[in-house]
C-alpha cells in the first residue's frame, strides 16, 4: 500500500482498523489536533462519556512552514522505536505506543489529552513541582543505559546502525549551527533586532566556539539523544511528565539534549518580563525557573553518578578521576549547547512562542537581545563554569 496522507475524515477509521482500542460499533470522532511542522497529529476517541481515545502522529515528507525542508517518512521509525525503548528504560516517563504502521509512517499512541505541552504551561505562569526531578532522572536514564558505561559497546555499535538519522541532523546542522550565523534566507529576524544580530555573524570568538560545538555535534557518537528536547516536547501535569517527539533522535553528544531543555527554560524566564506583569509575581516565578534549570542539572548529575558507580566496573571507566573528568566535559557541553538552542530560536527559522507571542515589539526586542546575549557568554564561557550557580549567576547578570 501506497502512502497516503491521513485527514480527519479518514483518521478515526484507520485507527480503528490499526490498534486494538475501539469496538467495532463505537460512534468516533477525529480532530487534527498538531501544531508542528514535519507532522500530522490527530486525536480520535469515541464520542461516549468516559470513551477510550488515542493519538494517531502521521510523518510529512517536508515542514509546513519551509516545504524545501525535506525530512525523510522514515523518521518514524526512528520515533516509534525511540518510544518503545523509553518506555524500557526511563518507565513512565513517555507515551505508550499501540502501534505503528511502516507504510503509511504513522504512529498510534497513548492520549496524553489531560496533559498541557511544557511551553504552554510554563508561559502560563504554572507550576510543576516535579518537572527538574522528572526531566535530570529521564536525562540520567535515557542517556547513560544507551552509552558505552551502560550499554554493552559491542551492543552500542550495532544500536548506532539503527539510528543513523543524517537527514534531520542536517536540519539542525544548518538551523542550529549555521544559519544564525551568518545572513541566511530562511532566518526570521525582528528589524527592531538586526543589528545585536548581524553583531554574531562578524564576532569570529564566538562562531569558532559554534563551530567546535557543531563538530562535536556531527562525530561524537556518545548516547542515543532524544535530539530536539526543547519545552515543545514534553508533557505535563502536577504530577506526571511525559517526553515525546524523539524523531530526531540519533547516538550525538549527552549534553545536546541536556542544554535543549535547559536552554528554553531560560527563554521562557526572559519571556516572563511580558506574560507576567505583577512584579512580584514575576520575580517568584523567575524564582522558580531557575530552581527548576538548576534542579535539572543537580538531579541529571547526582542519579547520572549513581548508575555509573553502580553500573560500570572496567577497571580504566570506574576510576573516579576518569569521572569526574566526563562530568565536567558534559557540564561544559550541555551549557554551550544551551546556549546554540536559545540563539537558534532568536533569529532562526523556528522561533518559540514563549517570545513570539509578545506583542509589544519593544518589550519582545529588550527580551531577544538578552537572550542573545546570556547565549553568547554561555558559548564563550561554557568550560569556564564550575557549577550550576556560575551559569545561574550569568543570566541574572542580565536583568531586563
Amino acid at each position: 500500500m501506497a502512502y497516503e496522507t491521513l485527514t480527519e475524515k479518514t483518521a478515526g477509521e484507520y485507527a480503528r482498523a490499526k490498534a486494538n482500542i475501539f469496538s467495532k460499533n463505537s460512534e468516533l470522532e477525529c480532530k487534527e489536533i498538531g501544531d508542528g511542522n514535519l507532522n500530522l497529529v490527530f486525536r480520535v476517541k469515541e464520542k461516549t462519556p468516559g470513551g477510550k481515545s488515542v493519538i494517531i502522529k502521521q510523518s510529512m515528507p517536508h515542514a509546513r512552514i519551509d516545504k524545501s525542508i525535506i525530512a525523510p517518512l522514515e523518521r518514524a521509525d526512528i520515533e516509534s522505536e525511540m518510544l518503545v525503548l523509553y518506555n524500557q528504560i526511563t518507565p513512565n516517563l513517555s507515551p505508550k505506543i499501540y502501534f505503528y504502521d511502516k507504510e503509511e509512517y504513522a504512529i498510534i499512541m497513548e492520549d496524553l489529552s489531560a496533559y498541557i505541552v511544557l511551553r504552554k504551561g510554563l508561559i502560563r505562569g504554572n507550576l510543576y513541582p516535579h518537572l527538574a526531578e522528572h526531566m535530570g532522572e529521564f536525562l540520567a536514564r535515557s542517556l547513560f543505559f544507551t552509552s558505552d558505561l551502560g550499554l554493552d559497546p559491542l551492543k552500542k555499535k550495532a544500536m548506532q546502525k539503527k539510528f543513523i538519522n543524517p537527514d534531520l541532523c542536517k536540519i539542525t546542522e544548518d538551523l542550529v549551527f549555521s544559519n544564525p550565523y551568518f545572513d541566511a534566507s530562511n532566518n526570521k529576524i525582528d528589524p527592531e533586532i538586526r543589528t545585536r544580530a548581524e553583531r554574531n555573524w562578524v564576532d569570529d570568538e564566538l562562531k569558532s566556539a559554534v563551530a567546535v560545538l557543531k563538530e562535536k555535534f556531527m562525530t561524537q557518537g556518545q548516547a542515543l539523544i532524544h535530539g530536539d528536547l526543547h519545552t515543545g516536547s514534553v508533557f505535563v501535569t502536577a504530577d506526571s511528565t511525559k517526553i515525546f517527539d524523539p524523531e530526531f533522535a540519533f547516538f550525538g553528544p549527552m549534553g545536546f539534549d541536556i542544554g535543549a531543555i535547559l536552554g528554553n527554560v531560560i527563554l521562557n524566564y526572559l519571556s516572563q518580563e511580558w506574560h507576567l506583569k505583577n512584579s512580584d509575581n514575576k520575580k517568584a516565578y523567575q524564582r522558580y525557573l531557575l530552581d527548576t534549570f538548576r534542579g535539572i542539572w543537580m538531579i541529571f548529575s547526582h542519579r547520572f553518578r549513581e548508575l555509573w558507580n553502580s553500573s560500570v566496573t572496567t577497571p580504566m571507566e570506574s576510576n573516579p578521576v576518569y569521572r569526574e573528568n566526563y562530568m565536567k566535559r558534559l557540564f561544559s557541553d550541555s551549557i554551550g549547547y544551551a546556549g546554540c538552542k536559545m540563539a537558534r530560536r532568536i533569529v532562526g527559522l523556528a522561533q518559540v512562542e514563549d517570545i513570539r507571542s509578545i506583542p509589544d515589539a519593544e518589550v519582545r526586542a529588550k527580551v531577544q537581545i538578552a537572550a542573545l546575549d546570556i547565549s553568547r557568554e554561555f558559548i564563550i564561557q561554557r568550560d569556564k563554569y564550575y557549577s550550576i550557580e556560575d551559569v545561574i549567576g550569568t543570566v541574572q547578570n542580565y536583568p531586563l
